[in-house]
């Protein structure tokens, strides 16, 4: 039987490293849903079209991976979309606190749904989504850290000529 995961997060904007998570799944599971969360009480710098076509843009044609929106508890969606594992990037010792009491709370809610927990490659570990907009939003070079395509997003979103290029 195909092995379903999700991979859910804001993902504003996706940044390399969540793209080498992305990857790296692939080589365990047959489909991997990226679910960007729609969450209400953030206000995300892209709309949520915004951070799917983003992804998209970022990964590719890979078969491996689709790209979906949710909102609600992550384990109805993981039902609905048949998914036995959840995808969760500890990019440091302070992530793992605040991860596993999800991880537990998501098994207590749906017993059959287990977390797997994935360290980001050493090139990628200090690369996360706030650092990505704050050098944007001053103009830095995002190269090598987003792919090019969410570079130009920043840009555009920002309005900086030079940034990222």
């Amino acid at each position: 039987m195909p092995t379903t995961a999700i991979y859910a997060g804001s993902f504003d904007p996706i940044t390399r490293g969540h793209e080498d998570l992305i990857q790296r799944s692939c080589e365990f599971v047959d489909r991997l849903v990226v679910a960007v969360a729609d969450n209400s009480a953030k206000k995300p710098l892209f709309s949520p079209d915004e951070r799917v076509d983003l992804i998209r843009r970022a990964v590719g044609d890979d078969p491996c991976v689709e790209v979906m929106q949710f909102r609600g508890l992550l384990v109805t969606f993981a039902r609905e979309v048949g998914a036995s594992l959840i995808i969760r990037g500890l990019r440091a010792v302070s992530d793992f606190e605040y991860e596993f009491q999800m991880a537990l709370m998501n098994r207590n809610l749906s017993p059959g749904l287990e977390t797997v927990f994935m360290v980001p490659s050493v090139e990628t570990t200090y690369i996360s989504s706030s650092i990505i907009r704050e050098i944007a939003q001053f103009g830095g070079s995002l190269e090598g850290l987003v792919h090019p395509s969410v570079a130009q997003a920043l840009v555009e979103k920002y309005k900086i000529g030079n940034a990222g290029r």
